[in-house]
Formats: C-alpha cells, structure tokens, sequence
C-alpha cells in the first residue's frame, strides 16, 4: 500500500454505548478503535500509536508519543492536562480541538438552577424535607429574589453568553470580566468594582493567569450576602478562603460545579459547608451528551478531510 493508498486510522478514548460505537464506526474513514478510559491496556497504546486521528483524552505523554497522529479532538473543554507538552514542536503536525460550546447550554442552565435554588431556598427545604422538618417560618423570610440583581460573569466565552442570554427575563444588570473584551479588563477595575454584584459567576478556563483569581483578598471585597458560582475552573477560588467567608455568613452561598480535587475526597470541609451547592461537575451533562461530542466530531472530521479550518481549535499560547 503506497501513501496515497493509507486510510486515516481513528483511535477513541470514550466510554460509549453500542450505537456510538456504531455511529462513529460509520463516520470513521478508516478503522477505527476503542478504548474505555480506566481500563487501557498495552493493544490501546499501540492503537493510538496507529492512529491519524483521536476522539477524547488520552494522556498527554500517549499524545506526544503517538507519531502518526495529526488530529485529536477532545471530549471536554478544558486543556489543563496538556499544557505541559511542547506545542511549539508538536503542533506542527498535530491539531487539537476542544469541546468549545458544546457544553454552553447545559453549563448556562445549571449555573442558573443552582442561583435559582440558593435564592429560592430550595437546597436548604430539599434538606428539611430529608429530615421530615417543617420551617416555612423560618425560611420564607430569607428568601430572595434574582430579578434586578447586578451580576458580575467571570468570561466571555460561548458559556458565559448563553448564561447571559438565560438571565434575560430576569432583568439583571450584567457585567462581564475579561481581558481585552469584557466590561472589566484589568484586575484593578476588577478589584474596584467586585463590591457592586449580586451574583459572581466563574467560567474562566484554568490557565496561570486565572488561578487563584478568587483569593482572600477578592472574597472579601465581594458583597456581604453575595452568591459565588463557578463552573469553570477549581484552580479560580481559594477554597479556604471562601469557606470562611460562607461559615462566617458573610457570602450568601456558593454553587461549585468544580473543586480543587475531585472526586472531592469524603471528609472534606466543603460537603457541610454551610450554603454551598455542589454539583459535583455535571454541569455539563445532558441526556444527548455524547451525541453532541459525536455531532462536533463529525462536523470537525468533515473540514479535516476537506482542509476547512476546525470548530474550536486550541490556542495554546493562550491556554485555553
């Protein structure tokens, strides 16, 4: 077989079900191989050192050592896991895209639920109702409303504006912060400015110039009774910090769909926290989650075989 002959070999790293498997063997212009994260073994590396072409997460190391690879689209958004690997050298043959918007919807809404549930009390009622306690004596008085609050977006990403778009009907004054293109540019402006929000919400990707973003200096500067999300990056908030500022009751809650470890190990302060949602990064799941990866994929494949630019192409000097 000459070169012209070769067929792009398609190496995945997804845990799927048969009718992916099916689809992505229909959409795969040669073979195609796959493997179930966690449980890889020595066939695996050699599949992926065959492959043109990866779909998911294979480790950075497998990434670098894969000759033949000149594509990986990843199944997440995020590309903490290999910045380390030299992209000066290995993006000359290699591409890499993310997840971009996929997950805008699902990531928007659940920031929202989670306002929405602090807000309205839901979280602490779902906690009577497990311990059969009727309070509405108590609680009715604390509850607040959304509408009209002044909320601060930490991005401007496809995820902070669908969220912005969700907020809408709500009426809520929306500042955005990000370098070069938000509302707030600078982290001074920033500094001077946290006091006025409502509602900070993080969806910053994890890069060095955004971890820690969040420190004990910022969280004191936020608004007595505000509410922090974040569904970005664990690296964003100091987690000490703000859990003092959430027992004292100076903050007004947290909903984190991302922690500084996961699993967030059993014991750990933030699971009594007082005031805190944690959605255990799900934010982005949906019932058709993998049909979506599968649909970016099939576009992206599409414009790789036709020399089209890629959707959501990694910018590595730029970390995300």
């Amino acid at each position: 077989m000459n070169a012209s002959d070769h067929r792009p070999g398609l190496y995945v790293e997804l845990p799927l079900d048969e009718s992916g498997r099916v689809r992505l063997r229909e959409l795969g212009p040669g073979p195609v191989w796959f493997a179930e994260p966690g449980t890889l073994s020595a066939a695996d590396d050699h599949a992926l050192a065959d492959a043109d072409i990866a779909l998911g997460n294979p480790e950075a190391a497998r990434v670098a050592e894969a000759p033949r690879l000149r594509w990986l689209q990843l199944a997440s958004v995020g590309i903490d896991g290999y910045l380390g690997l030299d992209w000066p050298v290995l993006g000359r043959r290699l591409a890499v895209t993310n997840l971009g918007d996929v997950f805008a919807d699902p990531v928007a809404e659940s920031c929202l639920a989670g306002i929405l549930a602090l807000h309205r009390g839901i979280d602490e009622l779902s906690g009577l109702r497990s311990r059969g306690t009727w309070a509405k004596s108590v609680v009715r008085p604390r509850l607040r409303l959304l509408s009209g609050a002044r909320v601060l977006v930490l991005g401007r990403g496809a995820i902070a504006r669908r969220f912005a778009e969700l907020l809408g009907p709500f009426g809520c004054p929306i500042s955005h912060f990000a370098r070069g293109s938000g509302d707030i540019r600078t982290l001074a402006e920033l500094d001077v400015q946290l006091p006025d929000f409502d509602v900070v919400v993080g969806l910053l990707p994890g890069t060095p110039g955004t971890s820690g973003l969040l420190n004990a200096r910022r969280l004191a500067r936020m608004r007595p009774g505000a509410v922090l999300v974040n569904a970005g990056r664990g690296s964003l908030v100091d987690e000490e910090a703000l859990m003092s500022e959430l027992s004292s009751g100076r903050l007004g809650g947290a909903v984190l769909d991302v922690t500084g470890q996961e699993p967030l190990p059993a014991g750990h302060p933030l699971w009594t926290c007082p005031n805190v949602i944690l959605t255990q990064h799900t934010a982005g799941g949906s019932t058709d989650e993998t049909a979506r990866v599968i649909d970016l994929f099939a576009e992206n494949l599409r414009r790789f075989e036709t020399d089209v630019p890629l959707r959501n192409p990694v910018q590595w000097t730029r970390g995300f």
